[in-house]
This record gives C-alpha cells, structure tokens and sequence, in this order.
C-alpha cells in the first residue's frame, strides 16, 4: 500500500488546525528553522504559544542551567529544554481555555557547518507531548549528522526534520516503523543521517527500543546502533570519545554463540599491551548483519529476532553495536568518526587468509588491498587475530606461518613487524 507523504507546509498547517494541540518551541544553534515553517504555514496562533532561542550561554544556563561536560549540541541539554519548557505550560497555561488542550514542548540544539566548513554538523531533537489532555507525558529523542554543504541547506533540513518529528509523535506514534520513515518525509537523499531515536512514556510501552533503531539501519538512515546495558540506546561519539575500545566480531546468523570467555582473554591481552587502565576501555559484541537488512524489507520477523539476540546480549551485561558492516575496514571508519585513542578488532585467520590471497578477489587485487588496508589502519586500530588447528596436519595456524600471496607478502609483514595486526597468544582450545 502506498502512503500519501503530505509535504512540509500541510503537516505543519494540519497540526495548527488541530485545536487541541499547543505548545512551544524552544531551538538553539540554527535559527527558529522549525517554528518559522509553522508561522509560514498559516494559523499558527492555534498551535504555538511560544517561541525562543537562547543564544547567548549566559542566558541558556540561566534557563536550562549549565552543561558539566561543556557540550550545548548534546542530549543532556536536549533533555533539560524539553523538561523546562513542558514544565512551563503546566504552569502558565490552566483553567477552561485548556482544558481540551494536549501540550507539547518541542525543542532542538544544533550546530551547522561553519564558515571554514572545519566543523562536524549535527544536532539532538526532541518532542515532549500529551495524547489526551492532562494526560502523561511522551518522549521522542533523535540525533542526526547534517550532510549537506551548505549551511543554509543544513538549516532548511533542520525545519523540515522538525515538522516530522511534530507531525509523526502526533500522528504516526501507533506504528513505530512509519513514525521512523516519515522523519525523512520531504527530504532529499544524502542530506541527513539519523543514527539514534529514543522513546519513552505510555504511547510506547509496546515499542522495542533497539527494533526502533533497527529500523533506523534498515531504511538507510544510519549505518550502525549502540545497546548499552542499563543505559539503552546511546550516540556512538558519546559513548566512544577519547576512549580505547575492543570489539568482538560476531555475525547474527553464526551457528555457536559469542564465546564472550575468549573475548575477555582478549582484552586482558590487549589493555597489557597499550597499558590500559579498565576506566579507559569501552568493550563492545559486535551483531553484524551482512546486508540481512534487504531481506528484512517486507519480515518484520527477522528484525525482532535480531533484537532479541542484541537483547539477550546486553542481558548479559555486554554492550552491543548492531552494524551492516560485512568487512573490517567498514567498521574501522564508522568508529574513526567517533575519535577513539584506540581500537581493538577481533578476527580469525582464516579471515586474514582470505584477506592476503589474490585468488579471492579480480584483477586489480593489489589496489583493492592498499585501499582496504589505507581504510582500516588510518587511525590508531590493530586487528586481534585468533589462531586455529589444521584438521589435517594437526598444526596451529598463526600470522607466523600462514599462507598469503606473493604480491601482499611485503605489505602483511609491515602490518606484522609494526604490530598493526597481533596474535592472540595462550589461546588453549583451538578445536
């Protein structure tokens, strides 16, 4: 069936002529983007009761107070805009004019690309809302990497993600996967990237949060999701930044199950070889999916499977990253993104075999591995090879003696002698 994507400037003019919706717009770092296509689009006196934009740090941390971490583009300062300015209609707006009414407070902190276009653009936006007047509280939190570049295009963006966001928690909460798929109603492709929601309150008691996400992957909006025990669904950056971080490779339709006893021999080898201290390593099972996203189109089945798998995870106390990446250097540059001091990868032998054998790949072998090696070594990574037993002979497979194509000899050994690729050592069953 499809579904007719009403544009910009008629979901904005709907919401205003619902007259039990009302509410406020609080937006700091790209205009009053959002705001002005509701102003725009007409009636807007039935829908806003305020507008701000809180430029100046000293009047933002008089508001919404001050951020310890220092960073204003960030989901705790979302999360404190939405919290005052829903706060607010409560107490500012009673008696039998509102009765009727279904507040919301809407909110966004952002920052576009600037002058020197050295800068990073992204931002967090949330909505805060009633379903039924007096009602409880729902929230929706996404964060978003601004492609465009063009600040100006950015800012446009902006105001038509802001709609959505708007028009889906009021219109589209029932079915979380059209929720996901209208934010980016309205926008061209390339111009944005969505690589994390959160919902919460009554509407969602149903709603699986890491399938939500899923979803995410799915449509194409974000290439990766990050699960973390107790905390839920976190920005990769945030959780990333300036720390080292092991990932445990592991694929969603693999027939054992993660050997998470092996995994942490690995770290323990891996922080006594960069001396690191536990404060400073993030651990991570990786899911990945190898393009099972195409199949998982039209078999809502299969991503709940994943989820649960990604659940059970985390259940375990492990923190999980759910990715589409089929090749180590995929993964290596999504992670770069988040400026870690280091990573660890896991792998096998049998993998670097493939990898440093020109009879696997075509013609232009030597420069597919120079671009795949350039990919995965650019930043501080090292891979983590575990060693196996051949069946036949009976002999322990390592870098030392494997087998690898004439023409990638030099380059293996330099990744071997620079320590870019490691043996796992002591590793006692290898059956």
């Amino acid at each position: 069936m499809i579904l007719e994507v009403l544009d910009t400037r008629r979901k904005a003019l709907k919401i205003n002529l619902d007259e039990n919706i009302y509410g406020t717009f609080a937006e700091i770092g790209a205009g009053q983007e959002v705001a002005r296509n509701f102003f725009t689009a007409g009636a807007a006196s039935g829908t806003i009761a305020k507008t701000m934009s809180a430029y100046d740090m000293t009047f933002s941390n008089e508001i919404y107070g001050s951020e310890e971490s220092g960073r204003y583009v960030s989901k705790s300062r979302l999360e404190k805009m939405l919290n005052h300015e829903y706060a607010l209609l409560g107490e500012r707006l009673s008696g039998e004019a509102y009765k009727s009414r279904t507040f919301f407070s809407f909110a966004d902190t952002v920052t576009t690309l600037n002058y020197n276009k050295s800068n990073d653009p992204h931002g967090w936006l949330g909505i805060k809302f009633q379903l039924t007047p007096e009602g409880p509280a729902n929230e929706i939190i996404f964060h978003v990497r601004l492609l465009d570049s063009d600040a100006s295009l950015q800012q446009n963006v902006l105001g038509i993600l802001g709609v959505n966001l708007v028009f889906a928690a009021f219109y589209y909460h029932h079915d979380p996967k059209r929720m996901i798929e209208s934010l980016a109603d309205n926008l061209s492709v390339g111009s944005v990237e969505i690589d994390l929601i959160s919902v919460k309150g009554s509407a969602f008691k149903d709603t699986d949060e890491i399938l939500v996400n899923l979803y995410l992957i799915q449509k194409g909006f974000s290439s990766a999701g990050i699960f973390v025990p107790k905390e839920g669904v976190m920005q990769a950056k945030d959780l990333l930044y300036k720390k080292h971080v092991m990932i445990l490779r592991t694929r969603f339709n693999q027939k054992v199950k993660p050997d998470f006893a092996r995994f942490n021999h690995v770290v323990t080898q891996y922080k006594a070889y960069l001396q690191i201290h536990d404060n400073e390593l993030i651990t991570l099972a990786e899911l990945t999916l190898n393009n099972l996203m195409s199949k998982a189109e039209d078999d809502d089945e299969l991503l709940q499977r994943i989820a649960k798998r990604a659940r059970e995870i985390t259940e375990m106390g492990h923190s999980v990253i759910i990715s589409n990446f089929n090749r180590h250097n995929k993964l290596a540059k999504y992670l770069s993104k988040c400026k870690p001091k280091s990573v660890g990868i896991t792998t096998n032998i049998a993998n670097l075999k493939h990898i440093f054998l020109s009879e696997n790949y075509g013609a232009n072998y030597t420069n597919e591995l120079l671009a795949y090696i350039s990919d995965l070594f650019s930043g501080n990574v090292k891979l983590l090879a575990y060693p196996f037993r051949d069946i036949k002979n009976k002999n322990v497979i390592s870098t030392k003696n494997l087998e690898v194509s004439p023409e990638a000899k030099p380059l293996f050994d330099f990744l071997i002698q620079n320590k870019y690729i490691l043996d796992i050592e002591d590793i006692h069953d290898l059956s």
